[in-house]
């Protein structure tokens, strides 16, 4: 997809004190961070060499351990795939489309856009978070559009930025990884806990419902008090433009009779229908939502939603592009996995938080080492797969909640997203920017959501 005509770096004078004070940190992120799969390489090498040192594995071990753990989340791996999958088609398909530009018309003022669009990706990366990142990079492009067809000057960078600073709640909500992992039965968390944690103690916790709303409010504050207020030319975008590289589904041709089956109504809505009667029987006799009920909802809308399969096949083809780099590196976390497991590395870690932690602080340490890890292994499936057997155990040996870890590691990895930059990609693409035209917003966000994650792991861990 082209880019739209505009330049790529933000002029200097429009960005708030704020922004400018945070651009040393933002250098070094996009300068010296390399990709997300090369972290995943490198962190294989550090757990190995900790293993050999730290333990009293030798090599043989270790790589056994290792060859052994890289298929121990094939199933993990295809339900966090399936997430982004059918939420960035979901969010793609007509009727969310339209609906994307009548809700662009809403806001009037540029500032009143910025905080519009930041509420609307935070909505939609609750519901889940494939579907949240995409509608945040499209409706950027609505609202822009729409400015520019009035006539009125909008930053575009700003407003890419605040739909992505919507993702930055997306572990708090519905598809958080950790909480749906924690609750589906036969997960590798339940096999340690010994039963299932049920959303009810984690998602729709009275404590994480307070956090999100204050996120929500005081993030949208923040973006509101650094947004430019005098708009410069570098910052803008035209309808024109935005509408030369956008990516719509294309209707094709029905050229021989089994196109005329695949040009039909009547196969997918019957699938959405059935997918629809499944959902309403598993929860009537008592079911529980788990990351495959999540991904099976998500897919009964996609069917309702489109008109044929032609539709669903290219929303599907459309979405794949972004989905390849969770199945690459799945397979890695889970080899680091099998490492610390066989050599007895986890305990030897588990070992040293218990030294330093406390029952009262176990959450908040949980939290701050959560987003550092989270620069080394983006995905939060797979954070949770590496740091959660770790802190799990040390919570069992201090008598700590196991819903507050598995949500302080959930706060952790969602907030360092605002400014590591492997989750911003599929929306930079959609937007047609580079990630530096936004860290200088996402910065913003990092520091107030922080003081809010840290903040709640404190208060609830004096209830501990």
């Amino acid at each position: 997809m082209s880019s739209p005509d505009r330049s790529s770096t933000p002029a200097a004078t429009a960005d708030p004190v704020l922004a400018r004070a945070m651009k040393p940190v933002n250098y070094v992120v996009e300068r010296f961070i390399p990709s997300a799969l090369i972290f995943a390489i490198v962190l294989t090498l550090v757990v190995a060499v900790m293993a050999l040192v730290l333990t009293d594995s030798g090599p043989v071990t270790v790589v056994m351990g290792w060859g052994t753990g890289l298929s121990g989340l094939l199933e993990f791996m295809t339900q966090m795939a399936l997430v982004l999958l059918l939420g960035h088609a979901l969010a793609s398909t007509r009727p969310v489309r339209a609906l994307l530009a009548r809700l662009a018309g809403i806001p009037r003022s540029p500032l009143a856009a910025y905080v519009f669009v930041f509420v609307i990706a935070a909505v939609a990366s609750l519901i889940t978070w494939g579907f949240g990142l995409v509608v945040g990079g499209l409706l950027a492009r609505e609202v822009a559009a729409e400015f520019s067809r009035r006539g009125r000057p909008v930053s575009f960078p700003m407003l890419v930025a605040s739909g992505f600073s919507g993702f930055v709640v997306w572990h708090m909500g519905y598809s958080g990884s950790g909480p749906l992992t924690a609750a589906t039965p036969g997960s590798f968390i339940e096999k340690q806990v010994g039963h299932v944690i049920p959303i009810s103690q984690t998602t729709f916790s009275w404590w994480n419902i307070t956090a999100t709303v204050a996120t929500v409010v005081l993030v949208a504050f923040a973006l509101w008090l650094v947004a430019p207020r005098a708009v410069p030319a570098s910052h803008a975008v035209t309808a024109d433009a935005l509408a030369e590289s956008d990516q719509r589904i294309a209707t094709p041709e029905v050229e021989v009779p089994a196109d005329r089956l695949d040009a039909s109504r009547i196969p997918t809505l019957l699938v959405g229908l059935a997918l629809v009667a499944y959902l309403v029987i598993h929860f009537t006799g008592g079911g529980t939502v788990t990351l495959n009920i999540v991904n099976w909802m998500f897919l009964a809308l996609i069917f309702l939603l489109s008109r044929n399969a032609f539709e669903v096949m290219a929303l599907v083809k459309n979405a794949a592009s972004n989905v390849g780099d969770i199945l690459l590196q799945f397979p890695l976390y889970a080899g680091i996995m099998g490492i610390m497991t066989a050599s007895g590395l986890i305990q030897v870690l588990s070992d040293s938080i218990v030294e330093v932690a406390s029952p009262q602080t176990l959450g908040f340490l949980a939290f701050l080492s959560a987003g550092l890890v989270n620069f080394f292994v983006p995905s939060g499936g797979g954070q949770v797969a590496i740091q959660a057997p770790i802190l799990l155990d040390a919570a069992a040996r201090l008598g700590v909640d196991p819903s507050v870890i598995i949500m302080s590691v959930a706060y952790g990895d969602q907030w360092t997203n605002m400014i590591q930059p492997f989750w911003a990609l599929p929306l930079l693409a959609i937007a047609g920017l580079k990630i530096r035209d936004i860290l200088g917003y996402t910065t913003v966000v990092l520091v107030v959501s922080g003081v809010v994650f840290g903040a709640t792991m404190l208060i609830v861990g004096a209830g501990v």
